[in-house]
């Protein structure tokens, strides 16, 4: 079976949702996406034991910052999924986008756009 994903979409893979930081997730604002969505394993079931906790917890405190420098908590999310649920991925992606495309792009990307215009 083939998912259908957004074309805009990129993943990027980690041995564990637990290795993600507030940094990776910042600095793909940096480097232009519109939005980051987070998927680890169902909780209760990391292979790491308490990988996926510690990514909701960065998730959360990412989207803190991205409130407080008015780029938008919402356009960063966390889901966990086991890895038999491909539909339910590939669906969350397709919301993802849509809320993503309803916000706009993101500031951080018009203002480099911007500055390297000047």
């Amino acid at each position: 079976m083939r998912l259908k994903i957004p074309t805009s979409f990129r993943i990027v893979r980690l041995p564990c949702t637990g290795k993600l930081d507030v940094i990776h997730v910042l600095r793909a604002f940096e480097k232009g996406a519109d939005g980051v969505f987070c998927v680890g394993c169902l909780e209760g079931d990391c292979h790491f034991n308490e990988g996926n906790f510690r990514a909701r917890k960065r998730i959360e405190q990412a989207a803190q910052i991205l409130d407080k420098v008015g780029v938008g908590g919402d356009r960063v999310r966390m889901y966990n999924l086991s890895s038999g649920e491909g539909p339910l991925f590939a669906q969350y992606a397709t919301q993802m986008v849509e809320t993503i495309k309803a916000l706009g792009p993101s500031p951080v990307r018009l203002m480099m756009e911007k500055s390297q215009a000047a």
